[in-house]
């Protein structure tokens, strides 16, 4: 990763200032160790009327994926090769932006003890990037940098020169001029846009990264006109920190108007008032009514299939009754997120040992699901198109065969009551479809009977007289009684296949 800063100045206010404010001597080349890699600080060029500091990354990848213990940091635990395979080691991101604070930190909080008067004097600046992901392309780039007094010069870098026609890569190079800002200013617009722009944080974003970014964007984020884009993508779409994020710069935002403090402004509640209790969320509900089902089943190896982020992964992990939890998920991005939400890399070894991450489509039969004491599928089947459920119904019911499967889907009869759903839609866009309370048990009862599964059905939600609970659910046990007439006859096929190799065999 490389950046490269620029000044221009005068015998009077030379250039070479810029080593006083970055507190970095021009006449040397310095290092510094940081939690990626090491990082350099050197001068291309330093006289009185230019002066260019570089700073180049050096990422250490092998450390990186031996810190998460393989887990995480970029990257799903099965995708082993895209581990150490990516483009962090050459494309600026949020890794830059770690080290720009690490080592610019006195510059970015305008600081500078030799020469007190510097951080508060503009001074014209050039700054470039020679690649740069930008997930938006050079339009987003443009609506980021713009409005803060930057003349941004944006080129996309194609995929492969020698084929155009193949077209652009996610890549651009940037350059950005502007003769207004302070060293400071600048050094903030980078360390919240550079992981905007890449949008994908490669290190765990906890709670304290709302402070970091109202710190890093104070005195532009609030007015700047895609705030809430910079607010999402900086807190890897964590709706609850963005959405304290962005109540915490509306505040501002009005004191900036009115001319007061925020804490005048936020002062309607007293602190030790009582507030009206909030109703739990159906995600809550739902997750509760799970775990309550497995500990009844007695289960202590569970899959979680579907895992999507892990927030029953993470429930599950809670409870020590639960010794084996697996996630499975198609998507790469879920894993990530949910190996970020675990916080894989940083949890201790006997904990690790309870959890492990898999990608893999329920489509599919999968050896390494067969075994356990339950499965469950929340929230997943609706997702598929229907002429694919049969595949899934054999993965799970005929392949893996856990000894209780657990199954939850939205009641489409009840979303007459969500004033907030128009009519005739469904509850999420990817839903395919989504079924009655006859409709889902006609499903698992013909599950059941097909599989040699005993099936009962519980509401989850206030269940409603007229309509029904906000979600269904059905909870599967390997029947005691003779299996059904498909088991049955897959266990004679299996037997006379046993049989012919046992007479082939006496025959040679």
């Amino acid at each position: 990763m490389f950046l490269t800063i620029t000044t221009t100045g005068t015998p009077e206010r030379p250039a070479t200032d810029l080593g006083y404010l970055l507190h970095k001597h021009p006449e040397k080349a310095q290092a510094f160790s940081t939690s990626y890699g090491r990082a350099h600080v050197l001068y291309p060029e330093a006289d009185d009327q230019r002066c260019t500091a570089a700073l180049l990354l050096e990422v250490d990848t092998v450390a990186l994926v031996r810190r998460g213990k393989g887990k995480g940091r970029g990257g799903a635990p099965d995708a082993a090769l895209a581990q150490y395979v990516n483009d962090r080691p050459y494309a600026a991101s949020s890794l830059l932006a770690v080290a720009l604070s690490a080592v610019f930190s006195s510059a970015m909080r305008g600081v500078c003890a030799a020469r007190p008067e510097l951080p508060a004097q503009a001074r014209p600046l050039r700054i470039e990037v020679p690649a740069l992901p930008a997930r938006g392309g050079p339009a987003l780039v443009r609506r980021l940098f713009e409005p803060l007094g930057w003349t941004v010069t944006v080129e996309p870098v194609a995929l492969d020169a020698e084929f155009p026609e193949w077209g652009d890569s996610r890549y651009v190079r940037l350059e950005l001029e502007s003769a207004e800002l302070t060293l400071a200013e600048a050094l903030r617009h980078l360390y919240v846009l550079l992981p905007v722009l890449d949008d994908a944080k490669h290190y765990w974003v906890a709670p304290d990264e709302v402070d970091k970014l109202l710190r890093a964007g104070e005195g532009w984020l609030p007015a700047h006109p895609e705030q809430k884009l910079i607010t999402s993508r900086y807190l890897s779409r964590r709706w609850s920190l963005t959405r304290e994020a962005m109540e915490r710069l509306e505040l501002v935002r009005l004191a900036e108007t009115d001319d007061s403090e925020v804490e005048d402004i936020d002062n309607a509640v007293e602190a030790d008032t009582e507030t009206e209790e909030k109703p739990t969320p159906l995600a809550v509900q739902r997750r509760e009514a799970i775990l309550d089902a497995l500990r009844a089943a007695g289960a202590a190896r569970v899959l979680d299939l579907g895992c999507g982020q892990g927030q029953l992964v993470q429930a599950l992990l809670k409870d020590p009754r639960f010794t084996e939890i697996v996630g499975v998920d198609v998507s790469v991005r879920a894993l990530t997120i949910a190996s970020r939400r675990l916080k894989l890399d940083r949890m201790g070894e006997r904990m690790s040992s309870r959890v492990q991450l898999l990608q893999g489509s329920l489509a599919y039969t999968d050896k390494r699901l067969k075994g356990y004491d339950a499965a469950v599928l929340s929230e997943v089947i609706e997702h598929l198109d229907l002429p694919r459920l049969p595949a899934l119904e054999y993965a799970v019911f005929g392949a893996a065969r856990p000894r209780t499967v657990l199954v939850t889907t939205p009641n489409v009869e009840y979303n007459v009551r969500w004033e907030s759903l128009p009519a005739g839609h469904v509850r999420h866009g990817d839903h395919r479809f989504e079924w009655t309370r006859e409709e889902f048990r006609a499903w698992a009862n013909s599950v059941a009977e097909r599989h040699g599964y005993d099936v009962e059905f519980r509401p989850v939600g206030p269940d409603d007289p007229e309509v029904g609970p906000p979600t269904q659910m059905a909870v599967f046990d390997l029947s005691t009684a003779t299996p059904s007439t498909t088991v049955r006859n897959e266990n004679r096929n299996e037997n006379r296949n046993e049989n012919r190799n046992e007479k082939e065999a006496k025959a040679a």
